[in-house]
């Protein structure tokens, strides 16, 4: 009975992702872009307590999307995320970033969140990357971006099985991970 719970829960929301539809953005952007990423080099981790793995990524420097599409590889190492930049030279200091996915580790989560900001200044990259082999399911997820009740930013993403994307799913340098 549970198991038809979980897999009933991911019919809802892969039916109403099942056609990767247009961004949500507010107007308070002044750009929007998303994407696929190689991992970049990290210069730390931060608590992330809604997280299956309870931190997230610091970065350095921003890598550039090796794919604007939307179709990303299940590969250890790869990512997806935006490229925002708020209206307001101030940006948007306190945004929750939400990640919708098929059910994924021990728990089956379904949900991740962390805090972030959208700078005023240049374009700011919020990303989720596969680092774990439970993280690698296939389906369709969603990254939505709010500072409180107003929805910055909603995009769609599906992760794929790597054969159907193989230029992509080798262009980080993990061909070694494909078998």
């Amino acid at each position: 009975m549970k198991m038809w719970r979980i897999f009933l829960l991911w019919l809802i929301p892969a039916a109403a992702f099942a056609d990767i539809g247009p961004d949500v953005t507010h107007t308070d952007l002044i750009s929007f872009e998303a994407g696929v990423i190689c991992a970049p080099p990290t210069i730390g981790m931060a608590p992330a307590p809604d997280t299956v793995a309870g931190t997230i990524h610091l970065i350095d420097d921003e890598p550039d999307f090796v794919s604007v599409k939307r179709r990303v590889p299940a590969v250890l190492g790869i990512g997806f995320g935006t490229k925002a930049q708020s209206a307001d030279i101030a940006g948007e200091p306190n945004v929750t970033v939400t990640i919708t996915h098929p059910p994924i580790g021990d728990t089956g989560a379904m949900r991740q969140s962390f805090d972030s900001r959208i700078s005023g200044t240049k374009p700011s990259l919020t990303f989720y990357q596969f680092d774990f082999d439970y993280e690698l399911v296939t389906g369709i997820g969603q990254m939505e971006a709010r500072s409180g009740d107003k929805i910055i930013y909603r995009t769609t993403f599906e992760v794929v099985d790597p054969a159907q994307t193989p230029d992509l799913a080798a262009i980080c340098g993990c061909t070694d991970l494909l078998s």
